[in-house]
């Protein structure tokens, strides 16, 4: 069960950029969540999440020895269930989350798209607390952070699509 968990249904074993492979798998639940519960829901599950997360990876490195493993993939969960509780949940109700024509498919795909994007380049502290962090935290504080980094970018880059719109 610990293995099923820290890989997200095992999509961490994928042999080809599995980091990647477990944010695809973390998707369809995230929107799910987020649609059905809403952004605060999905939000303090990520947090949730997390808590577990540092635990059973803190016993995995200590039995294995292995720092970081690029299977565990629960970080990427938390990253972009992070990312999409903020961006999306900015500026909507509950009933404006259901519409799909305002929006929320391009808030989704942003969050996304900037998640894997501050997670592959880790720039500034994203980059320095994987660096420098030890243990389960260090696996996920750069993902927690790159997470809140995409949720906010991609909140403004809607909010500046917008402003935009109203101009043409």
């Amino acid at each position: 069960m610990n293995w099923f968990f820290l890989t997200v249904g095992y999509s961490g074993l994928s042999p080809k950029a599995p980091g990647t492979m477990g944010t695809l798998a973390s998707l369809p639940l995230g929107v799910a969540i987020l649609l059905y519960f809403g952004p605060q829901t999905l939000f303090l599950s990520a947090l949730l999440i997390t808590l577990i997360a540092i635990k059973r990876i803190n016993v995995y490195e200590a039995t294995s020895g292995n720092h970081d493993d690029q299977r565990i993939v629960i970080d990427e969960l938390v990253g972009l269930w992070f990312a999409l509780s903020i961006a999306p949940g900015i500026g909507f109700d509950m009933a404006a989350l259901m519409q799909w024509n305002n929006g929320i498919a391009l808030q989704i795909a942003l969050s996304f798209i900037f998640f894997r994007i501050y997670d592959i380049k880790k720039p500034s502290i994203i980059g320095r607390i994987d660096r420098e962090a030890k243990g389960g935290l260090g696996v996920m504080g750069d993902d927690i952070i790159a997470g809140f980094a995409a949720g906010i970018t991609a909140a403004l880059v809607w909010q500046v699509f917008i402003k935009v719109s109203v101009f043409l």
